[in-house]
């Protein structure tokens, strides 16, 4: 997933455990300027120094994948949390050039594919059921 967005807020990292640190920043994202939504993200592990470059006002584009978790409470219940993992952070002024140069025509390799035997009639049976 993507959104783009500006950004409100960059936390610094934080060592959760000898093995595993994390950082969250916020984004303000305006699909509809009147009511802005703003964001929260993490980044995890090596992923936390992406935000070294950017500071509160930067425009940028957030790739990230939407990650869900249960959690059996030691007192019989059941809790879920959700969380926003980005994994890129790019200025968007970036993203608008590579948006551009992704959008030059290329070729899918969809129109070289073939149509099986069976649709077009090319079979050693002689009905017209593939099966």
């Amino acid at each position: 997933m993507e959104i783009q967005g500006k950004i409100l807020e960059i936390s610094d990292s934080q060592q959760i455990t000898q093995t595993f640190k994390k950082r969250e920043f916020v984004v303000e994202y305006a699909e509809n300027p009147q009511y802005p939504e703003f964001i929260k993200f993490e980044l995890i592990q090596d992923k936390c120094s992406l935000m070294d470059g950017f500071k509160a006002g930067d425009a940028v584009n957030v790739s990230f994948n939407l990650k869900g978790r249960k959690w059996d409470d030691p007192k019989g219940g059941v809790k879920y949390f959700n969380s926003l993992q980005a994994w890129r952070v790019q200025s968007a002024s970036d993203g608008a050039n590579a948006t551009a140069a992704s959008a030059a025509p290329e070729t899918s390799g969809m129109d070289q594919m073939e149509e099986p035997g069976w649709i077009n009639g090319g079979g050693d049976s002689g009905d017209d059921l593939p099966f």
